[in-house]
């Protein structure tokens, strides 16, 4: 008996022994987009004497981003990449509030550079360095390939491997998009945690057979947006940062 040899009773395994390979989503999961919006929208305000409210502007940009996404993924229009949906959305934008005149093509291409120039949460880093010590660790983003370079680049995220939609030329939550990281990182569906701060993204990825972690960024779109954090009980994790998605992962 262990109790008379000294010996303590093994652990029972649990999917987390299992898990080989973490994908994570990248902009609100990895990167804040907010901050960094607002910082070059204050910046076109100041060079341009005007007083645009970009928190507001930034919402819309998002929305008609995340339209034209669901139009390509409903097969209503070609795939492109997500930086000319970026840029078309920006059009629109700038259209809708009568702003049109007020900015030049180079100025609008160099706006919508933002989207590869986004910061790290203040977990991120370390978060991920502590992840890869164990696991594969790779991006699985809805953002084109050399966007995500970018990012990972601007912020210096530890990644193993950077895989984005556009390799599938899909959209998350198509399936095609998930079935890329069992592709290209060599594991089976049941042994990849996906994470992400989207409860669709994991709903899809679920679906499609990963184990799933919705890591909480309520600053995702600001202070003032009220951003569904609440935990689900189909969640095989639910933490408030990587540092914490390490602390469950990772035994010291």
């Amino acid at each position: 008996m262990a109790a008379m040899t000294g010996m303590q009773p093994a652990r029972a395994a649990t999917w987390r022994d299992e898990i080989r390979a973490i994908a994570f989503d990248v902009q609100g999961t990895c990167v804040d987009f907010y901050q960094p919006i607002l910082r070059a929208g204050q910046a076109v305000n100041a060079a341009k004497g005007l007083a645009l409210d970009w928190a507001k502007l930034s919402s819309e940009w998002r929305d008609l981003y995340r339209a034209a996404l669901d139009a390509v993924i409903a097969g209503k229009r070609p795939w492109i990449r997500v930086d000319r949906i970026y840029r078309e959305a920006l059009d629109v934008l700038l259209d809708r509030h009568a702003l049109s005149e007020a900015f030049s093509k180079d100025e609008r291409d160099e706006l919508n550079m933002v989207w590869s120039k986004l910061d790290a949460w203040p977990d991120s880093v370390e978060g991920l360095a502590r992840l890869r010590r164990r696991f594969v660790t790779s991006t699985l983003s809805n953002a084109g390939m050399a966007a995500v370079v970018a990012v990972v680049k601007h912020a210096r995220l530890p990644f193993d491997a950077v895989l984005t939609a556009e390799l599938a030329r899909s959209y998350k939550p198509s399936p095609a998009v998930y079935q890329l990281a069992v592709d290209y990182l060599g594991y089976p569906a049941d042994k990849i945690l996906m994470v992400a701060c989207h409860k669709y993204d994991l709903k899809a990825a679920r679906a499609f057979g990963m184990r799933t972690a919705f890591v909480a960024r309520p600053l995702e779109f600001g202070p003032a947006a009220k951003v569904d954090v609440a935990p689900e009980p189909w969640f095989d994790l639910h933490v408030d940062s990587f540092t914490q998605l390490a602390d469950a992962l990772v035994p010291e």
